[in-house]
């Protein structure tokens, strides 16, 4: 997988608040009061379950900031499968910088290869059907554009990035707008012809009137697969249509099978269970 890596000028602000809430106020003290200095140490980044790597160059600067003498010498880039087992990465360096900058390192890594392994189980869940994985806005505060990169490290796609990237016109905004005409209407009024346009509908009879206004993208929300495929035939090519509600991998395949172009998931970036990564040291 030919991943585009994140610009260190995004990543390093992170890593560093990150480490600064480690440290504290009087940093390392075991790591201060009992590793010498001059110590140098040889260790692994092993995957303890197997899943999907993501969030390398996050771990790789958490042990650069503590100290510039740290290398780290990648065997499994962000997008690979590991086994159980397997070695992801080698760290060497002085000991101190290494266990100071472990856990910081850890955390992002487990995290994101977390996400991108839930991804991969969904991205095969529907092998063999058009619709594509993707996130939402449903995100971490802070790590959105990491996490973000952890669905595409595992074969996923990006949703919107923030509330700037295009019009999503939800319930809530039909409700206060006084009708979906109104919110439509005012949306294709406000932004330029650029900006796309979807908006959100629980029932077939909704979405009949909302494709009398012609948007770029229909949320088909917590319909069953059933609804679903009616409604797929309904738009017809018209839009793109998009599947949320209770999706899961064994729910996945049903979904996709209906013809529906995107399933978005919420809990890829706020409920992914992380995949398991420890350090190891080996001895000389």
């Amino acid at each position: 997988m030919n991943l585009s890596p994140l610009p260190a000028i995004m990543l390093e602000p992170l890593v560093r608040a990150a480490l600064l809430e480690d440290l504290g106020r009087a940093g390392d003290l075991t790591t201060d009061a009992i590793v010498p200095k001059n110590h140098h140490a040889t260790t692994v980044l092993v995957a303890r379950q197997s899943g999907v790597v993501a969030g390398l160059d996050l771990a790789m600067l958490a042990f650069r900031l503590i100290d510039q003498n740290v290398e780290m010498t990648v065997h499994r880039p962000d997008g690979s499968e590991v086994a159980q087992g397997e070695t992801i990465a080698s760290v060497s360096g002085p000991a101190g910088a290494i266990l100071t900058a472990e856990r910081t390192a850890l955390n992002f890594l487990c995290h994101l290869s977390g996400i991108a392994t839930a991804t991969a189980s969904l991205v095969a869940a529907v092998r063999g059907h058009g619709a594509k994985i993707v996130c939402t806005r449903k995100t971490t505060p802070g790590l959105r554009a990491v996490e973000k990169y952890a669905v595409r490290a595992g074969g996923g796609a990006n949703h919107r990035f923030g509330l700037d990237d295009a019009i999503m016109i939800k319930d809530n905004h039909i409700a206060i707008a006084g009708g979906i005409r109104t919110a439509i209407e005012r949306a294709r009024r406000s932004v330029g012809h650029l900006v796309k346009i979807e908006i959100e509908v629980d029932t077939l009879a909704q979405l009949e009137e909302v494709l009398g206004f012609a948007p770029d993208a229909i949320l088909l929300d917590n319909m069953s697969a059933d609804e679903l495929r009616q409604a797929v035939r309904m738009v017809a090519g018209q839009a793109i249509t998009e599947a949320s509600g209770r999706v899961t991998p064994a729910t996945a395949p049903a979904i996709a099978a209906t013809g529906v172009d995107l399933i978005s998931i919420g809990w890829l970036t706020h409920s992914a269970p992380i995949l398991d990564i420890g350090l190891d040291h080996r001895a000389p």
